[in-house]
Protein backbone atom coordinates (compact mmCIF):
# COMPACT_ATOMS: atom_id res chain seq x y z
CA UNK A 1 0.00 0.00 0.00
CA UNK A 2 1.22 3.44 -0.72
CA UNK A 3 1.84 6.06 1.36
CA UNK A 4 -0.29 9.33 1.25
CA UNK A 5 1.14 13.13 0.43
CA UNK A 6 -0.51 15.75 0.32
CA UNK A 7 -0.92 15.82 -3.38
CA UNK A 8 -3.47 12.35 -2.68
CA UNK A 9 -6.79 12.56 -4.87
CA UNK A 10 -9.50 11.75 -2.55
CA UNK A 11 -13.36 12.22 -3.80
CA UNK A 12 -16.56 11.40 -2.23
CA UNK A 13 -18.09 8.07 -3.15
CA UNK A 14 -20.13 10.32 -6.11
CA UNK A 15 -16.83 10.66 -7.83
CA UNK A 16 -17.20 14.53 -8.57
CA UNK A 17 -16.72 15.59 -4.73
CA UNK A 18 -12.83 16.50 -4.13
CA UNK A 19 -11.66 16.11 -0.23
CA UNK A 20 -9.68 19.00 0.48
CA UNK A 21 -6.19 17.59 2.42
CA UNK A 22 -3.70 19.09 4.09
CA UNK A 23 -1.25 17.49 6.00
CA UNK A 24 -0.35 18.27 10.10
CA UNK A 25 3.04 17.65 9.76
CA UNK A 26 5.92 18.65 8.15
CA UNK A 27 8.95 16.44 9.29
CA UNK A 28 8.51 13.55 6.83
CA UNK A 29 8.19 13.74 3.01
CA UNK A 30 8.49 11.56 -0.12
CA UNK A 31 10.00 13.57 -3.20
CA UNK A 32 9.64 16.90 -1.42
CA UNK A 33 5.92 16.43 -0.74
CA UNK A 34 4.22 15.84 3.23
CA UNK A 35 2.98 12.63 3.77
CA UNK A 36 -0.17 12.67 5.71
CA UNK A 37 -0.69 11.32 8.83
CA UNK A 38 -3.86 10.36 11.33
CA UNK A 39 -6.41 12.52 11.74
CA UNK A 40 -5.32 14.64 8.52
CA UNK A 41 -8.03 12.93 6.18
CA UNK A 42 -10.73 13.66 9.38
CA UNK A 43 -13.25 16.64 9.51
CA UNK A 44 -11.96 18.09 5.88
CA UNK A 45 -14.52 19.91 3.42
CA UNK A 46 -15.34 18.58 0.36
CA UNK A 47 -15.89 20.46 -2.73
CA UNK A 48 -18.04 20.35 -5.93
CA UNK A 49 -20.83 17.09 -4.57
CA UNK A 50 -23.47 17.19 -7.03
CA UNK A 51 -25.27 14.88 -4.72
CA UNK A 52 -28.26 17.57 -4.10
CA UNK A 53 -31.85 18.45 -4.14
CA UNK A 54 -34.79 18.94 -2.01
CA UNK A 55 -33.91 17.23 1.53
CA UNK A 56 -30.95 15.67 -0.39
CA UNK A 57 -27.67 16.88 1.80
CA UNK A 58 -24.43 16.70 -0.93
CA UNK A 59 -21.05 15.42 1.04
CA UNK A 60 -19.50 18.84 2.64
CA UNK A 61 -17.06 16.81 5.02
CA UNK A 62 -15.89 13.68 5.71
CA UNK A 63 -15.96 12.02 9.14
CA UNK A 64 -13.39 9.28 10.97
CA UNK A 65 -11.55 7.17 8.98
CA UNK A 66 -12.76 3.52 9.16
CA UNK A 67 -9.34 1.83 7.13
CA UNK A 68 -6.21 3.08 6.02
CA UNK A 69 -4.20 4.11 8.87
CA UNK A 70 -0.87 1.85 9.22
CA UNK A 71 -0.54 -0.17 12.07
CA UNK A 72 3.14 -0.18 12.46
CA UNK A 73 4.32 3.01 10.30
CA UNK A 74 4.09 6.56 12.73
CA UNK A 75 5.89 9.90 12.56
CA UNK A 76 5.77 11.45 16.08
CA UNK A 77 3.09 9.12 17.48
CA UNK A 78 0.57 9.39 14.32
CA UNK A 79 -0.28 6.44 12.29
CA UNK A 80 1.10 7.50 8.70
CA UNK A 81 -2.09 7.38 6.10
CA UNK A 82 -2.00 4.64 3.03
CA UNK A 83 -3.81 4.50 -0.07
CA UNK A 84 -6.76 2.55 1.56
CA UNK A 85 -8.27 5.55 3.38
CA UNK A 86 -11.89 4.98 3.71
CA UNK A 87 -14.35 6.67 5.85
CA UNK A 88 -17.96 7.99 5.70
CA UNK A 89 -18.98 11.33 4.35
CA UNK A 90 -21.96 13.88 6.03
CA UNK A 91 -24.02 13.59 2.82
CA UNK A 92 -27.46 11.79 2.72
CA UNK A 93 -28.43 9.18 3.50
CA UNK A 94 -26.89 9.73 6.66
CA UNK A 95 -24.12 6.33 7.35
CA UNK A 96 -24.25 5.18 3.73
CA UNK A 97 -21.72 7.57 1.81
CA UNK A 98 -18.32 7.27 1.36
CA UNK A 99 -15.01 8.82 0.61
CA UNK A 100 -11.74 7.28 -0.73
CA UNK A 101 -8.56 7.60 -2.05
CA UNK A 102 -8.47 7.78 -5.82
CA UNK A 103 -4.46 8.14 -6.30
CA UNK A 104 -1.87 8.35 -3.41
CA UNK A 105 0.08 11.15 -4.52
CA UNK A 106 3.49 9.41 -5.20
CA UNK A 107 4.37 6.10 -6.35
CA UNK A 108 7.52 5.76 -4.63
CA UNK A 109 7.01 4.45 -0.83
CA UNK A 110 4.71 1.85 0.30
CA UNK A 111 3.93 0.37 3.64
CA UNK A 112 2.05 -2.36 5.56
CA UNK A 113 -1.42 -1.87 6.65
Amino acid sequence: MRLLTEDAAATCDHLLGKVSLEPSQHWVAVEGRTLLVEDDPEHRPISRCPNYGISIKPCMHTLAVEQGYSTFLRIDGHRICLDSVRGLTDGTPPGTVHYQVRAPGQDWVSGDQ
